[in-house]
């Protein structure tokens, strides 16, 4: 590593930070960093993901008070995504370099449609939760016998003394009636996670985008609780693909400890300077750089 591309490194990894704070799709800016300054494509992108699970480590702990309550859902999902991050890590060990420098422009295609796709995504998943919560019984239909003890008077108590409230469980079914409820964790919500983290754990942009449109789709939530179980999804993902990977040797760890800094600095420094710039704006950049940069590698593998 010679100081222009320890420079290209430390800037790529102070953007992917930041943009990972805003938009998302970090990763294609630091893949290609990590290409231009002459690593293989296998071991660019098992360092991209090294270098960069700090940012998501970030991500989940300043979620914290969203992730409140979700602890059996992480029970169901974590298993899944334990097991795709495993599976997608092995996966890419075993492929062949030259047939991962095939594939590697249509991922960094995929990567950027899933980016193009996730304001889309999280309009269906704000639909979905509007309807919900629309749908969801008022306190009047779904307890009306508490409604009409109300209008009359004080409910009796078990044992009959005049006067006396209702019991607990009918006031808390009457007071929380009209909240749409958190739905249960299903098979095919298992299975998506599972599918997301092998994909992510192979080539690891627009893992978020897709746990997101999986979660939101899936399960109907608040949106920012849907968010920050995508984000502590994606940092286990992340972390267990990362773990696979310290014992293939595969990882260039001059780079990584250079994005694992840098990454870091751009999402809590640099996401400053991006929030002043439209996500929308971020986003299409991104997208412009990994079509650019998907064209590129075509062109060089002919």
């Amino acid at each position: 590593m010679n100081g222009l591309d320890a420079l290209l490194t430390a800037g790529a990894g102070l953007l992917a930070g930041a943009v990972n704070a805003v938009a998302g799709g970090g990763t294609l800016i630091a893949f290609p960093a990590l290409l231009a300054a002459g690593l293989p494509a296998i071991t660019a992108n098992i360092t991209s993901s090294t270098g960069l699970v700090t940012g998501y480590l970030g991500g989940a702990l300043g979620y914290r008070r969203e992730l409140a309550g979700q602890a059996a859902r992480l029970r169901a999902l974590g298993p899944p995504a334990v097991l795709g991050g495993i599976v997608g890590a092995i996966v890419l060990l075993i492929t062949p370099s030259d047939g991962f420098d095939l594939a590697v422009p249509f991922l960094v295609l995929v990567a950027c449609a899933l980016l193009a796709a996730q304001s889309k995504l999280s309009g269906v998943v704000a639909r979905r939760r509007a309807a919900r919560t629309a749908t969801a019984p008022s306190a009047a239909t779904a307890t009306p016998a508490v409604a009409g003890a109300s209008a009359a008077g004080p409910a009796p108590a078990p044992g009959g003394r005049p006067g006396a409230v209702a019991p607990a469980r009918a006031q808390a079914a009457a007071a929380g009636a009209g909240a749409p409820a958190p739905s249960a964790v299903t098979w095919p919500t298992r299975i998506g996670v599972f599918v997301a983290g092998a994909y992510g754990s192979y080539f690891g942009a627009g893992l978020g985008v897709l746990l997101l449109g999986v979660l939101g789709i899936l399960l109907v939530d608040d949106l920012q609780r849907t968010n920050a179980l995508k984000t502590l999804l994606s940092f286990i993902v992340n972390l267990v693909g990362v773990l696979v990977f310290l014992a293939s040797a595969e990882v260039a760890w001059a780079y990584a400890g250079i994005l694992v800094v840098a990454s870091a600095t751009g999402g809590v420094l640099g996401a400053r300077v991006a929030r002043r710039l439209p996500a929308r704006a971020l986003r299409v950049g991104v997208i412009t750089l990994g079509v650019a940069v998907a064209v590129i590698l075509f062109i060089r593998n002919l």
